[in-house]
């Protein structure tokens, strides 16, 4: 038998979302007929799998121990494999803005890599007191976006559920602005433009290839950029997406013929050697709370804009 003591993190749920979070051993098919027979109560009453949770609420499962995980050692715990060192941009009760820098994934690849973002977060509010997963039922601390690997910059994590479930909302909306530093190889065609074209995305090869047709199997994609500098044969650029596709900034700007710098895929590996460069140029460096809609907990953000102190490449291409 197990009891569940419903938190503030938990509430909200429906009983059956709970529970394969809570007790992930237990198969979805045992769940149902533990419902169905009453061996799954809700304040000792019957309960249905779309009954939604409120904090204070008890839940009994009458089921074989074998279901639930009983260790709650530190030892346990994947995230204390991985170091516990983040750059914090900005940090409070709620949220955390941390500076991915280039080459650190954001979650466990298919290689099972530990040295995560989200690891690293973890283990950092684990150190210090703010998250301790034997008192949670079904939340961690979570990443709200992400990046890839060889792209830097600010990522949101949520450091509880109503936070987590407002920034998804707030991002799914767009009410989110997020900023981009970039170098280009050559200079694009005009100074500042917003360009729309097509992109379809082939999962077997991870690559994408951009059209001015729109077809059955593509997608929108509009690109807003903006020259700062340039020397003539490399341009630093600030890029903001109205629309967000898979590689859309690498892929989209290759297609005006100024491919960003540092990209093997989309660019010129010849020109990369020629500066030296291993990873892309490419830094998500500014963000901007601009809520349309009532922020909740979080309405304190509308309007506040975050900026990491500096990126890698910004006078790179002066130097050169």
């Amino acid at each position: 038998m197990k009891k569940y003591i419903i938190n503030s993190n938990d509430a909200g749920q429906r009983v059956d979302k709970f529970i394969q979070k809570a007790a992930p051993k237990l198969p979805q098919s045992a769940m149902y007929k533990g419902i169905r027979t009453k061996n799954i109560k809700l304040n000792r009453k019957r309960c249905e799998i779309s009954t939604r949770l409120s904090e204070g609420d008890v839940l009994e499962l009458y089921l074989p121990d074998e279901f639930f995980e009983e260790d709650d050692s530190g030892e346990r715990y994947e995230f204390l494999k991985a170091p516990k060192n983040i750059s914090v941009i900005y940090e409070d009760e709620n949220i955390l803005l941390m500076d991915k820098k280039n080459g650190l994934v954001v979650h466990e690849d298919n290689e099972g890599t530990v040295d995560t973002l989200v690891n690293r977060m973890q283990h950092y509010l684990y150190a210090k007191g703010e998250y301790a997963p034997a008192d949670e039922n079904s939340f961690t601390p979570s990443l709200c976006n992400r990046l890839d690997r060889n792209t830097g910059g600010i990522v949101i994590a949520a450091k509880n559920a109503e936070s987590l479930r407002i920034l998804n909302q707030k991002i799914k909306d767009r009410e989110l602005e997020k900023k981009y530093l970039c170098i280009l190889v050559g200079v694009p065609p005009k100074k500042s433009d917003t360009m729309t074209a097509f992109l379809f995305k082939d999962s077997k090869s991870n690559t994408v290839t951009v059209s001015d047709k729109k077809t059955d199997r593509n997608k929108t994609i509009i690109t807003k950029y903006r020259v700062l500098k340039t020397d003539g044969k490399l341009s630093l650029a600030e890029v903001e997406l109205l629309t967000g596709r898979t590689h859309q900034i690498r892929a989209h700007m290759a297609y005006i013929g100024c491919p960003l710098l540092g990209d093997g895929k989309y660019g010129s590996n010849k020109v990369n050697r020629s500066y030296g460069i291993k990873t892309q140029a490419l830094y998500s460096y500014k963000l901007k709370f601009s809520f349309s809609t009532d922020g909740g907990i979080l309405e304190y953000l509308n309007g506040r804009e975050y900026t990491v102190p500096k990126v890698w490449f910004e006078d790179m291409f002066i130097e050169k």
